[in-house]
Order: structure tokens, then C-alpha cells, then sequence
């Protein structure tokens, strides 16, 4: 396996080490080999990742700020758009890194800034990474189309913990906590996610925001005390989402109307069934007792929404219904 040691990387945080790596990303990208990435803070820029290159380090991190890993990409500089260039990177693996930002400016931790789908599947595998402190997502994979994330941590950035535009993903285990936005977030044309098994906990913007967007399927997720609803679908089509735990989301505004652990508004072909919602204040008992409402919904058709468990506590209302439905069960 090649490593970025022999091609001169110092690892110390403190030292350049963007040209070390990307020769070996270049190297691999030549003869096939795998990258390893031993224990080090390598401080770089902006590096382009190359078709078919796999990178992977030991997955040493943890949950909190304080034990970020021992194999950690730092960003370099304020002004970079990444740290990882996706973009041409068809049929890549990260697996076990971690990468940390400054929290400042517009920096992505790793990007795909493709104009359009191409005609070949990506299918960039997101495998065991920690991807915290960056001023914009952690993660926005851009026109993406195939791509599984595994295992990860999105964390304490700026926007969403994962973004797409695109489709024919699946999310699974992973973390998406503390960021400014959502934690996981879509924009432009996107479809066919599969979303399981994922703690999405403490985002500002909501837990999952969908804008648009068509086949979904949401399925025993744990969503917790999000800023915004936990669960956002705005004209989204054809999703399935079920056994789902959304607790004291919504925390927005006392007086806020989209106070709700769900917002499902000009949806159509969704089932909604066999969720838990539930209220809640912060850790300890701090804080306002939030949502004010379970659920608020408007402007759904062929829709399904039944057998959930909704735990009044201190909301004002259940279900927050603004009618003008067509064909559809409450």
C-alpha cells in the first residue's frame, strides 16, 4: 500500500502537507494501489481525489470534540472550497479518516461540485469518517447519482451534516449532530435514498429536510431536539416512512406555528405510520418543553398518515391540520 509518508508528508499539524498527499492520490490513481494513512495531523488544502483510489486509516475517533482521532486531515486554509475534491473521483472509497475544519468561512469537508450527472455512476463509498468543524456542510455531494455513507460522523459544521443533489444512496449508522443546518438536507433534484439506522440529533435546521424529492425510504431512525421540525417533507413524492423515533424537536419559537416534531406539506404518495413523537426540553430538564405540536399538515395527496404514537406532554395540539387534502387518511 502506498503511504503519504514516503512521499514526504510530516504529519505534525503544523507542516504543509497537501503536495505529499496529493502525489500519492496521483500515484494511486495511476497503478490501482491503496492508500494508508498511519496516525499523524496532516495539515492541507485542497486535494483532488482520482478515479478508483482508495484511501483508509484506522478509525480511531470518538464521539466528542476531544477525541477527534488520531489520523485527522486539518484544513489549511480559511479560503479553500474542500479538503476532499470528489468531483472526478468515480468509484472511490474513504474509509476511517477524519478531517476537521476551522469553522470559518465556506469550507466543505469533502465535496462533489459536479454541473451535471454524467453518464456513469459515481459510487464513492463514505466508510467509518468523522467529518466535523466545517463553515459550510460537512459533507454536499453535488449531482451525485450512486454513493453510500456508512458508519460516519457529520458533525458541528456550519450547514448541513450530509447535503446531495441526486440520487440512488443509501445512509446507514451514522451520526449527523450539532450542525447550524440540517442534518441531513437535499437541494435540487433528488430520489431513491434509502435512510436507516441513523442518530440525527441536536441540527439546527431540522433532523431530515427534504425539498421536493421522490422514493424515499425512512425507517428506524432516532431524530432528536432539533432546532427546526425533526422530519421536514415539502413537496415530496412516493416515500415510505416508518418506526421512527422523533423526540423534542421543533424547537424553535414559543409562538413559532412550524413548532412541530413533523412537517409533511404538499406531499403525495407518502405513507406515514408507526412513528413515536414525543416532547421534550434540553438535557436535565433545561429549557422550554418542545413542539407545540406533534405534527402540521397541509396540502396532502394520496397520502397516508396512521398508527403513530404521538405523546402530548405540554403541546398545545396533536395534530396541527391545515387541511386542503385530496385522497388522503388521517
Amino acid at each position: 500500500m502506498l503511504n503519504p509518508y514516503d512521499y514526504g508528508a510530516v504529519g505534525d499539524g503544523l507542516h504543509d502537507d497537501t503536495a505529499a498527499f496529493q502525489a500519492v492520490i496521483n500515484r494511486a490513481g495511476e497503478t490501482g494501489e491503496s492508500i494508508r494513512v498511519d496516525c499523524g495531523k496532516y495539515l492541507v488544502g485542497e486535494l483532488t481525489m482520482r478515479p478508483q483510489v482508495h484511501i483508509t486509516a484506522d478509525a480511531t475517533w470518538g464521539f466528542r470534540n476531544s477525541r477527534p482521532g488520531n489520523t485527522i486531515l486539518i484544513q489549511k486554509d480559511e479560503n479553500q472550497s474542500c479538503i476532499l475534491d470528489m468531483t472526478e473521483a468515480n468509484a472511490c472509497t474513504i474509509d476511517g479518516l477524519s478531517l476537521m475544519g476551522t469553522g470559518s468561512g465556506g469550507c466543505v469537508g469533502i465535496l462533489s461540485k459536479k454541473t451535471d450527472y454524467g453518464s456513469e455512476e459515481d459510487a464513492y463509498r463514505l466508510e467509518n469518517c468523522r467529518v466535523s468543524h466545517f463553515g459550510s456542510h460537512a459533507v454536499f455531494l453535488d449531482h451525485i447519482w450512486c454513493f453510500s455513507v456508512r458508519h460516519c460522523m457529520f458533525a458541528h459544521s456550519g450547514g448541513d451534516g450530509l447535503r446531495i443533489n441526486g440520487w440512488d444512496g443509501f445512509v446507514i449508522d451514522n451520526w449527523f449532530s450539532g450542525n447550524r443546518g440540517a442534518g441531513f438536507g437535499v437541494e435540487g433534484p433528488n430520489a431513491s435514498v434509502t435512510m436507516t439506522g441513523n442518530r440525527i440529533e441536536w441540527n439546527g435546521a431540522g433532523g431530515i429536510r427534504l425539498e421536493g424529492g421522490s422514493h424515499y425510504n425512512i425507517t428506524g431512525n432516532y431524530i432528536d431536539r432539533s432546532g427546526s421540525a425533526g422530519i421536514i417533507m415539502r413537496g415530496t413524492s412516493i416515500a415510505a416512512v416508518t418506526g421512527n423515533i422523533i423526540y423534542r424537536s421543533g424547537k424553535n419559537e414559543a409562538d413559532d406555528p412550524e413548532s412541530s416534531n413533523v412537517i409533511l406539506e404538499r406531499c403525495s404518495g407518502v405513507t406515514f405510520t408507526g412513528n413515536s413523537i414525543n416532547v421534550g426540553s434540553d438535557d436535565g430538564g433545561k429549557g422550554d418543553m418542545t413542539p407545540n405540536y406533534a405534527m402540521r399538515l397541509s396540502e396532502l395527496r394520496d397520502c397516508v398518515v396512521a398508527q403513530n404514537v404521538m405523546y402530548r406532554g405540554g403541546m398545545r395540539r396533536l395534530i396541527h391540520d391545515l387541511g386542503h387534502h385530496i385522497n388522503s387518511i388521517i
